[in-house]
């Protein structure tokens, strides 16, 4: 029976899986029994954050407005945000707006630091605007009103009287702000100097005297700390901050032991694309060791976001952004306040490895200990190890009988254990079959005796990636490969464009054998033509796309997406296009009557495009013929353009919206053996949107449609599989 495992695939984004669809109830405060946050109708909060801290230098109020809606998509629900940012987060020197504008009119005499009493009403005008964009999606920040890598200085500069004046201003001015956990600090590496110290206290002392709405906490010094390292500190504290490059869960397991412990939660461990991160597995292992550690959530942070550096808008829905969703996924339906880690292993009694308290930047991807917790009452265990391996488990401590599942986090899967739910006695082991869906050995174990039902809720698109090909002589031929392996069942986006008005396309095609249809035709305008073509439930695998032309095209522009949450049938919607000249080009309206389409816009200019439109996320502006992919997640029927700002010239725009895919409840595949030795897979006839699928390993890219003949037995489909050698995995796939 081994050799034969099954599958349900329920790979399901964050956002599509919260466990309520209300906005939570801000300022969020301590719970009860000081161990987690709560909202303001005592509902458990769970902080997913992010750190994008030069959002309010770096980012026009509409890039803002993007930004946050696309990371309320993906279920976020706090932000790190400097109230001001110079250099050494990502901004300007002067800290000054992207549209210049300085948060303080003058200096202190003899220095070039601002007197932080003086304050410019239009500024902090901006900060009000931002607060209200983050609510408008149910996004709190985390506002840091002087971070110490470029203001300690200033701080000092100023003297006490000053900060604390100046942290009275603010504590006036966004005292009635619901969103905002104040945060002081951010790499305050002399926290231990006592005048440095006193200095950025002076800021939250004065932001206290006249807010007593908000949480406070600090960040101190890296490599590693936590706010409750400086006893100076603690009397201000509502929330423990926790910072480490090192495995997570050593630093978090030590404060959650503190004698005068706080809700505690990971300011900032290594950001995609930066420090020790090697790939997705280094960010998950610090997220599920953080959230078996006693955690009330942590941040997430990306090497492009958090300072908005060039290309930050092509590096926005990344694996880590998608898969660090799959951890709320997991945790969010079940009582993850409740679970108390297991540090003495008297639930998980063997296999968790080796705990190191090792000030290494390389434990965060090299070691192999397995963190576990239980609730109190024994309703759940959660086991997560880095490494594939066997882990004992002592079943006197679950409550009941326990129903078991691997939890695949790096798609969002759970595996049936096969013998689930099992008695609650004895010692019994667990060993997963194989890698996860990344061809990594990381997984969850999860035995519950009440598992949260399977919410089903709607589908909503996601950008996956990009690829651009510019020539820049006219070409008869024209190939761009996907930079990584397709997925099966996606859809692949394309935006087709040349600099002549008389070439038209004669062929789309690809390596993997896909399909390609015309979306919104070839427009022409002002000397350029363009043409939006796309291709539904697309085949696995390496692919290269080629477009041919009856005659070379001059300065060709192709474009190439990949989307997932597509509807297979009846992709397309509708479209428009338009061209004209000036600094805004505008495609005209459409009219959708579905929720959650995708709105794919596409434009090409004489000059060059800057950024994307009010709304939309810009995916790539290619370079050297700064033409432009954008798009947005229409959450309303209605009418819908897109815009694009550019050097004032000529431009054409594209726009055109596609179906997502409708929700489908998953259904419940059964695997019995029969008298002849052969394993029948057996699933309801009435989830005919379902395909089996088999492969030999989790990967995302190996799966293949069966060709196993499939009966009707009964309200059931069956299909016969024969006894392999090695491992083989089965699916129902939408």
């Amino acid at each position: 029976m081994n050799a034969l495992k099954s599958a349900i695939a329920l790979s399901i984004l964050i956002a599509l899986t919260s466990s309520s669809p209300a906005a939570p109830a801000y300022p969020v405060k301590k719970s009860a029994n000081n161990r987690y946050l709560v909202d303001q109708n005592n509902v458990p909060f769970l902080m997913v954050g992010d750190s994008p801290q030069a959002l309010i230098v770096n980012l026009t109020e509409a890039e803002a407005s993007a930004f946050f809606a696309d990371r309320a998509t993906l279920g976020f629900n706090t932000m790190w945000v400097n109230l001001l940012c110079a250099t050494y987060t990502g901004g300007r020197a002067d800290a000054s707006t992207i549209d210049n504008i300085k948060p303080f009119s003058a200096n202190i005499p003899g220095t070039s630091s601002y007197d932080l009493t003086k304050t410019n009403e239009a500024y902090f005008a901006r900060v009000d605007h931002i607060l209200h964009l983050a609510a408008q999606n149910g996004i709190q920040l985390l506002l840091d009103p002087a971070e110490t890598g470029s203001f300690l200085s200033v701080m000092l500069d100023n003297g006490t009287n000053k900060c604390r004046a100046y942290g009275q201003f603010l504590g006036d001015r966004y005292k009635n702000f619901t969103n905002i956990i104040w945060m002081s600090g951010n790499d305050f590496q002399s926290w231990r100097n006592a005048g440095d110290d006193v200095i950025v206290r002076a800021v939250a002392l004065g932001i206290k005297d006249r807010d007593t709405n908000h949480l406070h906490t600090t960040e101190l010094d890296y490599y590693i700390s936590s706010s409750l390292d400086d006893a100076n500190w603690n009397s201000m504290l509502d929330l423990n901050a926790t910072y480490t490059y090192y495995a997570t869960y050593a630093r978090l397991i030590q404060d959650y032991n503190r004698p005068n412990f706080l809700p505690n939660f990971m300011v900032e461990a290594n950001y995609e694309f930066e420090h020790a991160y090697t790939g997705n597995a280094t960010l998950r292992h610090q997220e599920y060791w953080t959230m078996l550690s006693g955690a009330t959530g942590q941040l997430y942070g990306n090497g492009y976001t958090w300072p908005f550096a060039s290309g930050w808008q092509s590096h926005l829905d990344t694996p880590g952004a998608i898969q660090f969703g799959y951890v709320t996924a997991l945790f969010a339906p079940r009582a993850w306040f409740n679970l108390i880690p297991d540090t003495n292993h008297v639930v998980v009694t063997a296999g968790f490895g080796t705990f190191s308290a090792a000030a290494d930047l390389n434990l965060v991807n090299n070691n192999d200990y397995a963190t576990a917790a239980r609730t109190a009452d024994g309703s759940l265990v959660m086991a997560y190890m880095p490494t594939s391996r066997t882990l004992t488990v002592d079943m006197s401590k679950v409550s009941g009988p326990a129903v078991a599942h691997w939890y695949d986090p790096a798609n969002s899967t759970y595996l049936s254990i096969a013998g689930s739910p099992f008695t609650n006695s004895g010692a019994r082991t667990f060993t997963p079959s194989g890698n996860n869906s990344d061809g990594d050995g990381d997984w969850v174990l999860i035995l519950e005796t009440n598992p949260p039902p399977i919410v089903v809720p709607p589908t909503k698109p996601a950008f996956m990636q990009q690829a651009y090909s510019v020539p820049q002589t006219p070409q008869l031929t024209v190939s761009v490969p996907y930079p990584q392996p397709q997925t099966a069942g996606n859809a692949n986006l394309l935006a087709i464009g040349w600099n002549d008005s008389v070439s038209t396309i004669t062929n789309v095609t690809d390596s993997a054998s896909n399909i390609y249809q015309i979306a919104v035709p070839t427009f022409r305008g002002n000397g350029m033509s363009q043409a939006i073509y796309y291709c539904p439930n697309i085949k696995p695998g390496t692919n290269t796309v080629t477009v041919k032309f009856n005659q070379p095209a001059v300065f060709v522009d192709l474009r190439i997406t990949e989307y997932s949450g597509l509807s297979q049938t009846n992709t397309f919607d509708t479209g428009t296009s338009a061209t004209g000249s000036g600094t805004t080009a505008n495609s005209g309206l459409i009219t959708i009557s579905t929720t959650n389409e995708l709105l794919f816009g596409a434009g090409m200019t004489a000059t060059t495009f800057g950024a994307a439109g009010t709304g939309f996320t810009q995916r790539v502006i290619t370079s050297p013929d700064g033409d432009i992919v954008e798009d947005q997640i229409a959450n309303s029927a209605g009418s819908f353009n897109a815009t694009a700002s550019l050097s004032s010239g000529a431009w054409l725009l594209q726009l055109a919206a596609f179906k997502p895919a409708a929700p489908v409840t998953p259904p419940s595949m059964r695997i019995f053996r029969t008298g002849t030795n052969t394993f029948i897979l057996a699933w309801p006839t009435n989830s005919a949107a379902f395909t089996l699928q088999q492969s030999p390993t989790l990967s995302r890219t190996s799966w293949t449609t069966s060709t196993n003949p499939v009966i009707i037995v009964g309200t059931e489909n069956q299909a016969t599989v024969l006894p392999s050698a090695g491992l083989q995995f089965y699916r129902l796939v939408q």
